[in-house]
């Protein structure tokens, strides 16, 4: 049996690729791009294929790509904690939390100290109810809420029921908040850094995310999309 022909039937029957999703990809853009490969490269015309737990354009970092009969463990991936690094910037708030808005005003932040963070990370942890972001793929009567956000359509969601288990600050240098966080599933990063930035009487948005692992597996052990262009690429 060919090289090929292993590998084609390692990804029907079933199998989890570990990717470290490029800044401005979609996680769709990584799965078609995968799928597209799988076509022209292997010759499979015909695959189920998946990711477990969606990342923003804006963010990078671990995504678990599943294939074949594997597809059947997305649900079981999604429902680990993730554990994600970024930057919160201080001072400032967007429509959409990140910068997939652009800042609508500046508010004073010189009066936030480092030991002010701590406590209002501190507030923020453990179970709650958070409200997602209107710009995000929840769904409204069918339809994805950041659809009701871009047309300027008013809507209400529901809170998600979640868990902080680590929130700190590993650098502060105002207005930005280097942080870490350790989250359960549904939990929204970019609601985190609205809710710190009304604790701290000031606002903040998410400027930089990155998902570091999601339960016991690392980015350190994913592939960047370079070298899963150049895996497939051999089979030109």
């Amino acid at each position: 049996m060919t090289t090929a022909d292993s590998l084609r039937e390692k990804l029907m029957s079933g199998h989890v690729m570990f990717v470290d999703k490029p800044f401005q990809w979609t996680s769709f853009d990584v799965v078609n791009k995968i799928k597209s490969m799988l076509r022209h490269r292997l010759g499979i015309k015909k695959i189920k294929i998946g990711h477990a737990g969606t990342l923003d354009p804006l963010a990078t970092g671990l995504l678990i790509i599943c294939t074949g009969k594997a597809t059947k463990q997305i649900e079981q991936y999604q429902g680990l904690d993730k554990t994600y690094t970024g930057t919160f910037r201080l001072g400032q708030v967007t429509p959409s939390y990140d910068l997939e808005t652009l800042p609508e005003k500046d508010l004073p932040f010189s009066h936030i100290t480092p030991e002010q963070i701590t406590m209002a990370m501190q507030q923020l942890s453990g179970e709650q109810n958070q409200m997602p972001p209107i710009y995000s793929a929840k769904k409204i009567k069918g339809e994805r809420a950041y659809h009701y956000a871009r047309q300027g359509r008013e809507t209400v969601l529901k809170t998600n029921n979640i868990f902080i288990g680590v929130f700190e600050a590993t650098r502060v240098d105002l207005p930005e908040v280097e942080f870490r966080v350790t989250c359960s599933k549904g939990t929204y990063i970019r609601a985190l850094a609205r809710d710190l930035g009304e604790l701290l009487g000031s606002g903040a948005y998410l400027s930089t995310l990155r998902r570091t692992q999601i339960g016991g597996y690392s980015v350190d052990d994913a592939m960047c999309m370079e070298e899963v262009i150049r895996e497939f690429d051999q089979f030109r």
